[in-house]
């Protein structure tokens, strides 16, 4: 591709051959000029003629140094033209130039003259004027140019005209040409206008020709357009297909054909397949040539074996086997279940982690030295070795450790938080987490800027690390301000009311971790972004909450499947945010085939603008039991107020209205008591406490809570029901969680008073026991008629494991236990019906889905043998 260049710098001596003398030289010398100015006298006498003599030796021109006493020559020879030949030729110049500057005001005049000292000729003379001093160096640059042409006896061009070009436009051309119509044609200037038309990478050729006209010389660029490309192929690829290919390419359909940029999707292709560890990948390409200057390009694959690790090689390793620190990387050798681990496959980015990781782990076990390479990686054929070189140094254990500085709670409480203590070696993770902690302790005190640094002090004798930790606490920091922004809908003090910080209050780290998580609690926001300023004083601090509303508002019609109700059907209306108060609306409706029901509810959450929150419900519910079915009407009355931390007490009054009605002749005669209209008028008093990160799959928190039910304020039926609840969720290893929960409860009936078989407690389900069917988990009186029980133990242990982490999936394995017992019984840990199982939870875009199978591990006489899967979609549960 150079030689066409070079070729075409050719002809332009060979198309010009009037410019030939061109690349001779003349020898010029440039004396001071006169000038007639107030100010700048002496700096323009001095630098106006070497800025001509400059702007001359760039067109082509030696500059002959003027020599010493050039005022005196200048004054003596200015009028005299023999003396100023003689000047020049005693100095060897061809041609000598001087004049004179005049300024009056803003404007300026050059005059010049140039004689020729070795001929008697008489003197040329050029002349430019403006305005300004900020343009006498574009006037200095025309006058040079007028010079130029009698100097170097130089044509002017006439035009300029570009020839061969279809596609790309003449002005695009133009506007890469330095050379100009009605200047001077300068082979110089020329020749980098070849250059740099080339360069703009779409022609192939570039010819330079001129032609003699009556105004000067027509030049013009003969221009080859590189092909355009039609298509795109790629072929031999089978691990990617040609929408991924052609996806990570720049050269596109359409695109100009240039060798540099094939060359360079070249190396994108070969780096997309060395991701993927297929590093014996060679790309090629081809060039077919078509009509009407196109081309289809054509990228050949060979993307070769995959390459894997064979080996992972430690130098250096005494303390720690290679099997130990392998344990450390997230790097593995291929094993045998490669194909479906992914084990043995390079990572750049993964093998960069594992060298930090390595050092940590040698850090955070007492070698305080520990150094890790850069690891080697080495390519033999379709394998990959790679070795990692250890300085292990000597290993540390935990000496003294002590607090110096600003102290708020005495040295020996300060020191019984940190863990450092507890350890047998030095650990750079555990010093770390224990200035986190340290500098909590002080944030929370309003020392928002504390300042913790560990101070290490190697025994190299003893081999100990004692550890000081200075603190410097700063200053006490209040809220000077506290600005939210981005509630169009949510009232400021909505937002406000769940901030356990205020304005004028101290900092406090753990209070302002603890309002954020109120926030998202709220669920009305997306997003939460917190911000930290400096106030008006080294003591105030602004606080700006930024937050992104999203919908509150729903209107939902669906439906799902659970094991319980078979195929169902739900709509609703709720806001959960009605008119940015924070109240909560909703009406919905449900039909199963079990269930319909009918709800209307609305809650307050801070009546009278304090932390209480009240509500009522409004229900018609219908529900077919095995043996009755039930018609209920009825509604409530709740109040909340929380009383301790993530802990809330509510009271409840129920009032119910129930008409049993298709009584079968199986039931209990306890149901058949209950034939006809039923009143139950109760209140319920519960303590819940709820830590939970969220609601669906949650990762940490506990729920528990503690209810106690009276009814018998009126009506028929009167009982005293209680239920209490433990369930917690702990993070374990590798983004798993582990759940635990208990349930127990007992209601006994009131003297004289009823108690409804749909009071008394059954197990079995997905909410329960998980492998027995809704309500298996029975009781049967002396008739052998199924009843409910009056007390109830459950058991729920769950391990919780990430499948598609992006998308809310988890499995789940699961054991479950309990039993439901008689007033006369005693609870008996040895009789519990008990399942295994396991399962899938989705929070899907319809709603949340459950897929679980429990396996029955006891089934007693009447049992079904075998298990039970549970299913559940939509909003059922």
């Amino acid at each position: 591709m150079v030689k066409p260049l070079k070729l075409s710098l050719l002809l332009i001596l060979l198309l010009f051959p009037g410019m030939a003398w061109a690349l001779e030289t003349v020898r010029v010398v440039v004396l001071p000029f006169e000038i007639n100015a107030r100010e700048g006298r002496e700096y323009l006498q001095e630098n106006l003629p070497e800025v001509i003599a400059s702007y001359l030796k760039q067109e082509g021109a030696e500059i002959v140094a003027v020599g010493e006493k050039t005022d005196t020559a200048r004054q003596t020879l200015v009028t005299d033209i023999p003396g100023i030949r003689r000047f020049g030729r005693e100095r060897n110049a061809e041609q000598v130039i001087w004049g004179s500057l005049t300024r009056v005001g803003e404007r300026i005049s050059i005059d010049a003259k140039m004689v020729s000292a070795v001929e008697d000729t008489e003197p040329m003379l050029f002349f430019t004027e403006g305005r300004g001093v900020e343009n006498l160096s574009v006037m200095v640059k025309k006058l040079v140019g007028d010079i130029s042409l009698r100097l170097f006896k130089r044509e002017t061009v006439a035009r300029i005209e570009v020839v061969g070009n279809e596609r790309i436009e003449e002005d695009a051309i133009k506007r890469n040409i330095r050379t100009r119509e009605g200047e001077a044609l300068v082979p110089g200037t020329l020749s980098e206008d070849l250059k740099r038309v080339y360069n703009m990478g779409y022609f192939d050729d570039i010819k330079i020709k001129s032609e003699d006209e009556p105004q000067g010389k027509a030049i013009i660029f003969e221009v080859k357009e590189k092909p355009t490309i039609r298509r795109v192929r790629i072929t031999g690829n089978r691990i990617f297909d040609d929408t991924d290919v052609s996806e990570a390419l720049s050269i596109k359909r359409g695109s100009i054909l240039n060798m540099y940029m094939v060359k360079s999707n070249i190396k994108r292709i070969e780096s997309m397949y060395k991701e993927k560890n297929y590093h014996n990948v060679k790309v090629d390409y081809n060039v077919l040539s078509l009509e009407k200057n196109q081309a289809d390009l054509e990228f050949v694959v060979e993307e070769g074996g995959k390459v894997r690790i064979k080996e992972i090689k430690f130098i250096g390793n005494q303390a720690y086997s290679e099997s130990d620190l392998k344990k450390v990387m997230k790097t593995s050798e291929k094993g045998f279940w490669s194909w479906i681990t992914s084990s043995g496959e390079l990572s750049s980015e993964n093998l960069k982690q594992d060298a930090s990781l390595l050092t940590s782990f040698y850090h955070n076990s007492g070698y305080v030295d520990a150094k890790v390479g850069s690891p080697e990686i080495v390519y033999e054929g379709d394998w990959i070795y790679i070795t990692i070189k250890i300085d292990e140094g000597s290993r540390y254990k935990v000496g003294d450790v002590s607090a110096r500085g600003d102290l708020i709670l005495p040295e020996e409480d300060l020191m019984a938080s940190l863990n450092i203590r507890k350890e047998t070696y030095y650990s750079r993770e555990v010093v770390r987490g224990d200035v986190l902690r340290l500098t909590d302790i002080y944030s929370d005190e309003g020392y928002a800027y504390a300042d913790i640094a560990p101070l290490i002090q190697k025994d190299d004798q003893s081999l100990l690390v004692n550890i000081i930790y200075e603190i410097n606490q700063g200053e006490q920091v209040r809220f000077e301000r506290i600005n939210i922004s981005g509630n169009t809908k949510t009232r400021d003090k909505v937002i406000r009311r769940q901030l356990t910080v205020n304005e004028d209050g101290l900092y406090s780290g753990r209070k302002l971790k603890r309002s954020i998580t109120n926030l998202h609690r709220l669920d009305y926001f997306e997003d939460v972004k917190v911000n930290t300023l400096k106030g008006s004083g080294e003591d105030k601090m602004i606080l700006d909450l930024e937050v992104t509303e999203k919908p509150t508002g729903t209107f939902s019609f669906g439906g799902g499947y659970s094991s319980t109700e078979n195929v169902f059907i739900m709509g609703s209306i709720a806001q959960r945010n009605l008119f940015g108060r924070g109240q909560t609306l909703m009406l919905r409706g449900e039909l199963g085939s079990q269930t319909t029901r009918y709800t209307l509810s609305f809650t307050e959450p801070w009546l009278f603008d304090i932390p209480l929150s009240a509500g009522f419900d409004l229900y018609n519910w219908d529900r077919d039991y095995d043996t009755y079915d039930r018609e209920s009407v009825g509604g409530a009355v709740r109040f909340g107020y929380p009383v301790f931390d993530y802990t809330r007490a509510y009271l409840s009054y129920r009032f119910d209205v129930s008409e049993i009605e298709d009584i079968t002749e199986d039931a209990s005669r306890d149901v058949k008591e209950l034939k006809g209209e039923n009143t139950t008028s109760s209140v319920l008093a519960t303590l819940r406490y709820d830590s939970r990160d969220r609601v669906f799959n949650p990762t940490r928190g506990g729920l528990h809570e503690i209810s106690l039910e009276y009814a018998g304020l009126g009506g028929d039926i009167g009982f005293t029901k209680v239920i209490g609840e433990v369930g917690q969720y702990f993070p374990l290893f590798w983004d798993t969680v582990g759940r635990l929960r208990g349930r127990g409860g007992y209601v006994t009936k009131s003297s004289g008073m009823l108690l409804p078989d749909y009071e008394k407690f059954y197990l079995g389900g997905i909410d329960t026991i998980r492998g027995y069917g809704w309500r298996d988990i029975a009781l049967f009186d002396e008739d052998g008629a199924e009843i409910g029980g009056e007390k109830f133990v459950q058991f729920n242990a769950e391990y919780i494991f990430p499948l598609i982490e992006k998308a809310g999936m988890v499995g789940v394995v699961f054991y479950d236990a309990g039993n439901v017992y008689a007033h006369s019984d005693t609870v008996d840990f040895g009789d519990l019906r008990q399942s295994v199982g396991g399962g899938i939870r989705w929070y899907s875009p319809m709603g949340p889905i459950r897929i679980e199978y429990g396996y029955r591990l006891d089934p007693i006489e009447g049992d079904s043998k075998g298990g039970k899967w549970e299913f559940a979609m939509g909003s059922a549960f």
